[in-house]
């Protein structure tokens, strides 16, 4: 498949886009497609996190921030910052051993988490589906339910009891969080951050897990010698300044990653999260049109989001500007179509009740609503929370946060909603601006905002 150069990314920004010479507040839905297809188009191979296509599509971002006339933020020498990582590629041959049973990597096991991390101690059964009766032991076996949330819970007190090593009875859920048979998936970290400490977590066959139980005893596993390499991941930032310095920074957000090719497969991500990059772009170019606002703005999109938030955490540890300078962020996630369940041409804000950020909003004109999935924990599970941790007001909006195709081969352009997600960037436009120019400042309501950790 033919590939583009760095220099091409810059000539189809400029030719991609005619309309956006003319900056107007209104959001084209031709420009929303033209910038879609790029992003969610075959040659750049589902951006995949911390990749050569996944730079490229910042460059793209970069590209049109500069079109809109956004220039770098004071104090960087242009729109990329670029986040030095570790990518660890497991070896593909993990073993785990509990008594006379020996697992080899493949369809009786699979790695969920800490793929790298060798572990051995004494075996613990879990007994039923209570949190608070997970054992205190180095391994610890779980016959975990097919729910996430429950399945999570279960996990994250084995770990919190000094677990080094988690044993997962196969369910179908898990086959899906574990890509079944994918031996090849690299893990990915700052380089600036420590390897984490944690649990290895391991996903073993049903048949496997009954014998592993009846054996007891010891258990070991053993992730094999990984291959280690450094990299980059790229996020574009660009900037409008405001005629007004003191007045603080009006941040928007959106994450340009996504899987990339799996199992020869692209993970094209026009959902996640092409469409909120499409959101950042165009938000940029109409905020951009008429006199300066008096705050100033600055609109970002994260590199390797997918692979543990990252862009974000190296935003927020070595941030462009003064974090306290920035009054409020608003992240979009995933607006290429609507959740069914929600009123006509609204979208869901994650944590709607812990500030009077989206009420706002919602009252300049925005179609935005609370989150109807508050057990899903989504306003810890996106970009925003690294801003919210350091004490800034952040939220992220999504249209459907729950969709079927999410993180699937089925997230395609064709599958999207174009004319809602226009009509979703719209109305943001007014507010926003509104937000810019005025005095008022988001603050969290009692109790909403995070606890720093």
């Amino acid at each position: 498949m033919k590939r583009l150069s760095l220099a091409a990314v810059s000539i189809f920004a400029l030719l991609a886009c005619p309309a956006l010479a003319q900056q107007t507040e209104a959001v084209e839905q031709s420009a929303v497609e033209a910038h879609m297809d790029f992003l969610a188009g075959d040659e750049l191979q589902g951006r995949g996190s911390a990749t050569r296509d996944e730079a490229i599509a910042a460059a793209y971002v970069a590209a049109q921030f500069r079109l809109a006339g956004l220039t770098p933020v004071p104090g960087m020498d242009g729109y990329l910052q670029r986040a030095p990582i570790v990518k660890t590629t497991p070896s593909g041959a993990a073993t785990l051993t509990v008594g006379d049973v020996v697992l080899n990597q493949g369809s009786d096991l699979a790695i969920l988490s800490g793929p790298n991390r060798a572990a051995s101690g004494t075996i613990a059964v879990a007994e039923g589906q209570d949190p608070a009766s997970i054992p205190a032991a180095e391994v610890v076996l779980i016959a975990a339910p097919n729910d996430q949330p429950t399945m999570r819970a279960l996990v994250g007190a084995a770990v919190g009891k000094g677990a080094r090593l988690i044993v997962l009875r196969r369910t179908d859920a898990l086959a899906t969080l574990s890509a079944f048979g994918d031996t090849s998936r690299p893990s990915i970290r700052l380089a600036d951050v420590p390897p984490r400490a944690g649990a290895a977590i391991v996903v073993v066959s049903p048949e496997a897990f009954d014998r592993m139980k009846t054996a007891g005893g010891t258990a070991s596993f053993d992730p094999g010698q990984a291959t280690v390499e450094q990299g980059v991941t790229t996020n574009a930032i660009g900037w409008m300044q405001g005629s007004d310095p003191s007045a603080g920074v009006l941040m928007v957000s959106a994450h340009l990653d996504h899987l990339g090719v799996v199992d020869g497969v692209i993970m094209h991500g026009a959902n996640d999260d092409a469409s909120g990059t499409v959101a950042v772009i165009e938000l940029a170019r109409a905020l951009s049109s008429g006199e300066p606002h008096r705050r100033s703005l600055m609109f970002v999109a994260y590199g390797s989001e997918e692979a543990g938030l990252l862009g974000s955490r190296y935003f927020v540890d070595h941030p462009p500007i003064a974090l306290t300078d920035i009054v409020a962020n608003l992240e979009i996630e995933m607006i290429g179509k609507q959740d069914p369940t929600l009123g006509n041409g609204v979208m869901m804000m994650t944590g709607f009740e812990r500030s009077n950020f989206g009420p706002t909003l919602r009252d300049g004109g925005a179609l935005i609503g609370p989150d109807p999935y508050p057990e899903q924990n989504f306003f810890q599970r996106s970009d925003n929370y690294a801003l919210a941790l350091k004490g800034i007001v952040a939220h992220t909006i999504s249209g459907w946060a729950t969709i079927p195709t999410y993180h699937t081969a089925e997230d395609t352009i064709e599958n999207l909603d174009v004319e809602f997600m226009t009509a979703a960037i719209q109305s943001l436009v007014a507010p926003l601006r509104a937000m810019a120019n005025g005095d008022f400042t988001p603050e969290w309501s009692e109790g909403g905002r995070p606890e720093p950790r």
